[in-house]
């Protein structure tokens, strides 16, 4: 009973020991930056992957000069007519910094990133413009859907032959 009890507990105590650090979130790698003046406050604007594609995925932070303890405000995305607006909040995953977590922008285009922060300063109101987005990596979406309902047809396919050879003649 003894040597169960202590095989339990040496098995359980690996178990959560080392499922700890593999559970832990990867670090945002920055890998390009660009600096923009909003009013009083100099924001730099870090992108986790360079050059930006459409319907990629990516970390943008923003981290305005002083830190962020003191300070709130607000980032507005926008090409031609689309606008996508969101107040500036802590990155899920870097928290020293505002950010936005697994991002991306649906059109490729010359994107433009209006900042309005307010703080101690006053408030200030800055852009980042001309941010160019290529077209969407990979195969069209339309080719990739079709590919990737095969597999369904054919789960389907094995359904039917094998009902067909399960059935019983009446």
């Amino acid at each position: 009973m003894r040597k169960t009890l202590l095989g339990m507990l040496a098995t359980g105590s690996l178990l959560f020991g080392l499922a700890a650090p593999a559970s832990a979130y990867d670090p945002v790698n920055i890998v390009h930056t660009e600096k923009v003046q909003a009013g009083p406050y100099n924001v730099t604007v870090g992108f986790s992957t360079w050059p930006l594609k459409a319907l990629q995925s990516l970390d943008f932070t923003f981290a305005p000069d002083g830190g962020i303890a003191d300070k709130g405000g607000r980032v507005v995305l926008s090409l031609g007519d689309e606008r996508m607006g969101d107040p500036l909040a802590r990155h899920p995953r870097k928290r020293e910094v505002w950010g936005l977590d697994v991002f991306s922008l649906p059109e490729p285009g010359d994107w433009t990133m209006r900042f309005t922060i307010e703080g101690p300063a006053g408030t200030g109101t800055g852009e980042l413009r001309n941010l160019k987005v290529m077209e969407q990596p990979g195969p069209p979406m339309g080719l990739s859907w079709a590919i990737s309902t095969i597999p369904l047809f054919g789960l389907i396919a094995l359904i039917v032959v094998a009902w067909r050879r399960t059935r019983r003649p009446v």
